[in-house]
């Protein structure tokens, strides 16, 4: 497996994005996930974006964080947001997922952000199952889906 990264609007990029907005949507009976996303959110040194590649070259994962400040949302000054961490289905149960947030991690770290933080939700047990075992701790919501009750934020600190 290889990880690439990628601008948020890469055809891979954005392929794997589609198939997880039906995937968010069929979960949660929904239009997909409507936070605001720009490709440039995701250019170094404010963010990152990785896509997973098999060894035919066949795109399998996604994940990307862009930089946060304090805001109105209630993100904190030195935030890293994770966004689209998603695995194909025909993928899952390989450690792809945790690849991918260890690379975001120590990019976010290099870039001198302090805290990683992300958003899921309550019908995506398993990747409630990925953060919580990766070290991630509930805290206070933020974002688009703040006030929503099955809304789950999650923060890991990024020091040492």
């Amino acid at each position: 497996m290889e990880l690439r990264r990628v601008s948020f609007d890469h055809p891979d990029a954005v392929k794997l994005n589609d198939v997880v907005q039906r995937e968010y949507a069929e979960r949660y009976e929904s239009d997909g996930d409507l936070t605001p996303l720009d490709p440039s959110m995701f250019e170094p040194p404010h963010g990152l974006y990785l896509v997973a590649y098999d060894e035919n070259g066949t795109p399998l994962a996604t994940g990307g964080w862009r930089a946060r400040e304090a805001d109105e949302m209630g993100y904190s000054d030195g935030d890293a947001e994770i966004k689209r961490m998603f695995v194909v289905k025909q993928a899952r149960g390989n450690g792809l997922a945790r690849r991918i947030l260890a690379a975001l991690e120590d990019d976010a770290r290099a870039a001198g952000r302090v805290r990683m933080v992300l958003e899921t939700g309550s019908r995506q047990p398993e990747a409630v199952n990925l953060y919580e075992s990766s070290g991630y701790e509930p805290c206070a919501k933020f974002g688009v889906y703040r006030f929503h009750e099955g809304s789950r934020c999650y923060a890991k600190p990024l020091h040492g």
